[in-house]
């Protein structure tokens, strides 16, 4: 256990790798799990841009991944996860199919075509890249990768605020460790749980603006928002009960981003266990990741 680390690669067998275009203000973030990690999703916001998510449901053939992208550019950057693919393809990863190992990626992106060149998105080589920075080493965060061209409280006449890519982890003296990684690109403002005090968010005049009050008229809402994340922990989960803990992370979301879950965003969380810790309810994982969720989302506008 890397006591020291705070960061989603606290959790043995998976690492975290960046690959940012900062002229472009675009980026991908790649978690590699290539042992395989039994893995969920679930999605709240209404207008969401992913891969691989229907594979992820209880009953499916395929229960493990080995990677999540989390990308930038619409869904043009749908397109990084084949370098992706191709990375692990080259290391003899993934689900035996016959002559070849296909490897599972799920994929979620924001929308930040907006902020920066909106023809320039990240493609099958950024991701390819981000293969090739991946480390155990404590996740960067802030304005890089997938986090880039990221931007948080948006609404017609106020000035946003710059989002970024967060992590955070939690311990138990049991040897349970939970731990997630977020892209914040919200429409609301993101606040600290435990005051309400809003940390980023849209300005009007210098001061912050409550983005909630905003949606009482639907014509001040932007559809260029979504938050999304990777929960992993290092205990042993069924693919049901990885997606419940995926269902059970959007908790801190809600905490973190107010408001979350609209029809402008396409919150998705997904979960991953490698299973090497016994003995840890679904409810304690649950709750831990509602919490790194929350701690992740704040770090990421913090840094």
């Amino acid at each position: 256990m890397k006591s020291m680390n705070q960061t989603l690669t606290a959790i043995e067998g998976i690492t975290v790798g960046h690959a940012t275009d900062a002229t472009a203000r675009t980026g991908c973030t790649v978690i590699l799990c290539p042992a395989g990690a039994t893995a969920g999703v679930d999605v709240r916001g209404a207008a969401p841009g992913t891969r691989e998510t229907e594979a992820l449901r209880p009953g499916r053939l395929v229960q493990k991944a080995h990677a999540v992208l989390l990308t930038g550019g619409s869904a043009f950057g749908l397109d990084a996860a084949s370098g992706v693919v191709q990375y692990l393809e080259e290391q003899n990863v993934g689900f035996p199919a016959g002559p070849v190992r296909v490897p599972i990626v799920p994929a979620a992106v924001i929308f930040d075509l907006g902020v920066g060149d909106p023809h320039v998105r990240p493609d099958r080589e950024m991701g390819y890249q981000a293969c090739l920075n991946a480390t155990d080493a404590p996740v960067a965060m802030g304005a890089i990768g997938a986090g880039t061209g990221a931007t948080v409280g948006k609404a017609p006449g106020v000035s946003s605020s710059p989002g970024g890519v967060g992590s955070a982890c939690k311990y138990l003296d049991s040897g349970l460790i939970v731990a997630a990684i977020v892209v914040v690109n919200a429409l609301g403002n993101v606040v600290n749980p435990d005051t309400g005090e809003i940390v980023a968010g849209g300005k009007e005049n210098g001061n912050f603006v409550d983005i909630t009050e905003r949606l009482l008229d639907a014509n001040l809402v932007q559809g260029t928002n979504t938050t999304i994340g990777v929960v992993a922990t290092n205990a042993i989960l069924t693919s049901a009960e990885v997606n419940r803990v995926a269902e059970m992370a959007h908790d801190g979301m809600a905490r973190a981003i107010r408001p979350s879950h609209t029809m402008f965003d396409g919150d998705t969380l997904f979960t991953l266990a490698t299973g090497a810790h016994t003995g840890s309810s679904v409810n304690t994982i649950g709750v831990l990741a509602a919490e790194v969720v929350a701690a992740a989302i704040v770090n990421a506008v913090s840094t």
